[in-house]
Order: C-alpha cells, then sequence, then structure tokens
C-alpha cells in the first residue's frame, strides 16, 4: 500500500473553512481530528484521494491546492525540513528531498533532471489521474515553490511550471503564485529551475548541522524499511483472520513473534495504530471485492469481518462518502 503524511490532509481540512465536517473528513482517512499533528503518522495514498475528492464535492476546490501549498513551512516537516533549511543552497535541498522523500511518503519519486534552461524537478506520482490526485499533485508543486522562498536569500521564481493533467476551470491564482508560465496537459509533473536560483546560498544552510542531520535521516530511512516490512506483514495477517471476526492484537502479534507491546512499539514508531490497519485493510479489501460482482454484499461483508451487512454498509460508508452498492455501480459502469 502507498502512504502519505496525515500532514496533508489535515492541512486541506484546515484550508477548507468551516463549511465541511472536519473531524469526519479526517476520521474518513483514520486521523483523529482532536490528537497533535504528527507528519510521521502516515495514511493510505488512495484513501487520502477520495477525502480530496469528497472535500471537492463540498467546497469549490479550484484554488485549495495554492492555498495549501503555500501555507507549508519547513519545521512542519520534521528532520526533514530542517534539513532542508540547513542545505548549502537550493540544489542541495531539492537533492535532499529526492534521497529522503521516503519518509513522508511512499507513493511519490523526486528527480533532478539536467534540461538545456536550468534543472527540472520532476515529481513521479504513478497511478490513475483521479481528482483527489491532482489536487494532490498541484499542491506539491505550489508547495515546494513556498519551500524554496522560505530559504533562499532572493526571491525564488520557477523559469516554468509544467502539469500533467488538463487545466483546472480557473488557472489565475496557480501563475499568480509561481510567477511564471504554468504548461498543463504537460509530459511530467515538474518545476523548471534556473541554475542562478539552485546556487544562491541558503539563509540558514549550516555543514556542521547538515552532517548531523543527514545522519539522523539516514537512521530514520533505514528503520523505516523494516517497518515498511512490518506493516505489510502486519496486513496480511489481518487480511488472514477477517473472516473470523474482528482481529484480535494479540493474535496478530502472535503470528508474527512478537509480543503485544513490541508490536504495539513498532507500529507507533511507524506512526499507525492496530486499529487504524484494521481499518485500512478492511477498507482495501473491500474495495477490491465490490470492483466485480463474484461475491455478494452480505459475502464482502462476512469476508472483511463484519457481523451483519448493515454494520459493513455503515463502516464503508464512512470510509469513501458513498454504499457499497453504489460504489460497486460505479466501478461496474467503467
Amino acid at each position: 500500500m502507498s502512504y502519505v503524511t496525515s500532514l496533508f490532509a489535515r492541512k486541506m481540512v484546515a484550508a477548507a473553512g468551516d463549511g465541511p465536517d472536519a473531524a469526519a473528513l479526517l476520521a474518513s482517512v483514520g486521523i483523529d481530528a482532536d490528537a497533535p499533528w504528527d507528519p510521521k503518522a502516515m495514511i493510505p495514498a488512495g484513501a487520502y484521494y477520495t477525502m480530496l475528492e469528497r472535500l471537492a464535492g463540498e467546497v469549490d476546490a479550484t484554488n485549495l491546492p495554492v492555498r495549501v501549498g503555500a501555507s507549508m513551512r519547513c519545521d512542519e516537516y520534521g528532520a526533514l525540513g530542517l534539513a532542508w533549511k540547513a542545505a548549502p543552497d537550493l540544489r542541495g535541498s531539492l537533492s535532499r528531498v529526492e534521497r529522503y522523500a521516503r519518509l513522508w511518503t511512499s507513493v511519490v519519486r523526486y528527480e533532478l533532471r539536467p534540461d538545456p534552461r536550468g534543472v527540472l524537478y520532476v515529481i513521479h506520482r504513478p497511478g490513475e489521474r483521479r481528482l483527489g490526485m491532482r489536487l494532490s499533485n498541484e499542491t506539491t508543486l505550489v508547495a515546494t515553490v513556498a519551500l524554496a522562498r522560505q530559504v533562499s536569500p532572493a526571491p525564488v521564481t520557477p523559469v516554468e511550471v509544467k502539469v500533467q493533467h488538463a487545466a483546472p476551470d480557473a488557472v489565475t491564482s496557480h501563475e499568480d503564485w509561481f510567477g511564471c508560465p504554468v504548461r498543463w496537459g504537460a509530459e511530467v509533473d515538474a518545476i523548471l529551475f534556473c541554475h542562478e536560483a539552485l546556487s544562491q546560498s541558503n539563509i540558514l544552510g549550516d555543514e556542521g548541522i547538515s552532517r548531523y542531520l543527514l545522519s539522523h535521516l539516514d537512521a530514520e530511512l533505514g528503520g523505516l524499511r523494516e517497518d515498511v516490512s512490518l506493516v505489510a506483514e502486519a496486513r496480511a495477517a489481518i487480511a488472514q483472520t477477517l473472516s473470523e471476526g474482528a482481529p484480535k492484537m494479540a493474535r496478530v502479534a502472535r503470528q508474527l513473534g512478537l509480543s503485544v507491546r513490541s508490536f504495539h512499539r513498532r507500529l507507533a514508531e511507524h506512526g499507525v495504530s492496530f486499529q487504524t490497519l484494521t481499518e485500512e485493510t478492511r477498507r482495501d479489501l473491500a474495495e477490491g471485492l465490490l470492483r466485480d460482482d463474484a461475491h455478494s454484499l452480505a459475502e464482502i461483508a462476512f469476508l472483511t469481518g463484519f457481523s451483519e451487512q448493515s454494520a459493513f454498509t455503515r463502516a464503508f460508508k464512512r470510509w469513501m462518502g458513498v454504499t457499497p452498492a453504489s460504489y460497486r455501480k460505479e466501478r461496474l459502469k467503467r
């Protein structure tokens, strides 16, 4: 499964204003609205896109990516944000994201690519170009420029911004923010920076702090690889036991050869809880089973650990904003 940091979801919901039910939207991706903000807490990318699509159904989301991206601050990204600030120049900052972005997302890969006019900062995000992904991509592009402007001694204006999907209904706010041409329907999602902008010394660049932060990030990245494997194994164990009802943490921990305490601690280090992992597994399994008509809704409810179809329907509507029957009907039409 692909993950993104919960920070993005919280920012999106906050920027949407008082109209939408913020707590319900955040709960749909497994976030407790009253809990402290933690960029290390991860949420499934697919669920995040679905949340954005629900949000777009309640408010005009045309300019939402610009508002959210512009509000991002280096310090909100933890050690990686500090490493961005401490890099010697903007090229160094972008290189650190290229290397360590896995700490805040498993769905996006970043690349610095030479270009005749400078360097392209390319955002690789595979998958269906659904509305939620499009909004997320636009936000990432805006946020990158926002973070660049926070560390550079002179104003940073890209040479050009490229966006793979078609332009939204209005693009004035995007163009005003970037201050350069925005090419929609391009071959990649990317920002083109000139060499001069990339070579400006960062305001807070510090070689000593950089060495310390990079060693910390290397260790964190190594630990993340181990925990991702654990999460994948835990999801598989949960899926195997769902047909017997809601899985018990003690049983899953035992299957993985861990004590309950160790299992809880290692999941927490990866920013997920057993309850959240169970919800994600149920949701993903339900979505997969609903994409064809091989199983009845009652059978899917049983296979995903619900004792009654009505309980499954309520849970699925909370996750996706629609009933299982409506979701299946829409998918089978495609």
